[in-house]
């Protein structure tokens, strides 16, 4: 989608090299109009923003959140492109509620998170986030807070690494793997992500997948530092009391775990009732406050995965503020 001209004195963007997946279907669902307040709960690379922005012109207005200072100043860099109409924020969207009223999109038409990491994240290797290249063990999304992911790997007792492997990262060797990291880092530290991915590698031996060994063990470790099924989960409610009746609520999610906290939370906001089976009068009280709009997860085209093979394991749904 072409980007409106506003001269020479327009201040260019920082560079991307992310793509976003489902455009067209975060575009459906989210119906993005003229007039409309709307919530990028992660703004990225940008690119379902600069979307919604075009949809919704000449009078729309989308507040950029992202907890990755280098994505913020990509939304600043961008606001010049849409003056008064984008307006980035630095923050979590564990804290939507309070970011939205400081901003004045209370109540909002339309809220998207889209729950991946980004390239521009992925590409860096002084973020941790990928083994592709060495680099420190942080995978923070906001390196300004917590603890990187080398305070978990080098300090976990071996029990609770082997948790966090198989719950978050449904890792079948987690045991195994945990108790080599235990032993290594008796010798020396954990301090890069090669040497993470390498010793995965070892113990595990290379899988008839298409993914790298140590993948699962990277995502376990990703969730945990930013706490992100936690994060979901509050971000989650208090997008549902933001939305005016008949705003509308995208999320994209990459992950299993994920998916399933979204699409419970779909299933029971829509609800019309939420006793246990077999009780034989409603007694809870439970008022429906979402719509489902999608009775299945939405998926990515094969040609959009040939394209971008990284969006092949992307999940959508949507639901309406009834």
């Amino acid at each position: 989608m072409e980007e409106r001209e506003l001269g020479t004195m327009e201040t260019p963007a920082p560079t991307t090299v992310h793509e976003p997946v489902l455009l067209a279907e975060v575009l459906h669902y989210l119906a993005p109009c003229p007039g409309g307040r709307y919530v990028d709960a992660t703004f990225g690379g940008g690119g379902h923003a600069r979307a919604i922005l075009e949809a919704s012109a000449p009078d729309g207005r989308l507040l950029a959140i992202d907890a990755d200072p280098a994505a913020v100043a990509r939304a600043e860099a961008l606001a010049a492109r849409y003056p008064g109409r984008l307006v980035p924020c630095h923050g979590n969207f564990r804290d939507l509620a309070s970011l939205a009223r400081r901003h004045g999109f209370d109540p909002a038409d339309g809220i998207l998170f889209d729950l991946g990491l980004s390239s521009d994240q992925l590409a860096d290797p002084a973020r941790g986030f990928s083994f592709q290249q060495p680099g420190p063990l942080d995978m923070r999304f906001d390196p300004t807070q917590g603890e990187p992911a080398a305070v978990i790997v080098n300090t976990w007792p071996e029990e609770q690494l082997t948790d966090l492997f198989w719950r978050y990262g449904e890792e079948s060797r987690a045991r195994a793997i945990a108790r080599a990291i235990v032993a290594e880092r008796a010798r020396r530290p954990i301090e890069t992500t090669t040497q993470l991915a390498e010793l995965v590698e070892r113990v595990v031996g290379r899988r008839r997948e298409r993914i790298h060994p140590a993948t699962r063990v990277f995502q376990a470790l990703r969730i945990a530092v930013n706490r992100e099924l936690d994060v979901l989960e509050l971000a989650l409610e208090q997008a549902v009391a933001l939305l005016r009746p008949g705003g509308r609520l995208v999320v994209i999610a990459f992950h299993s775990l994920e998916d399933r906290i979204v699409k419970h939370f779909f299933r029971r906001e829509a609800a019309r009732c939420l006793c246990p089976p077999g009780t034989p009068v409603c007694v809870c009280g439970h008022v429906p406050r979402l719509r489902v709009l999608t009775p299945r997860a939405v998926r990515p085209a094969a040609e959009e995965i040939a394209r971008n093979p990284r969006s092949r394991s992307a999940r959508l749904r949507a639901a309406e503020r009834v």
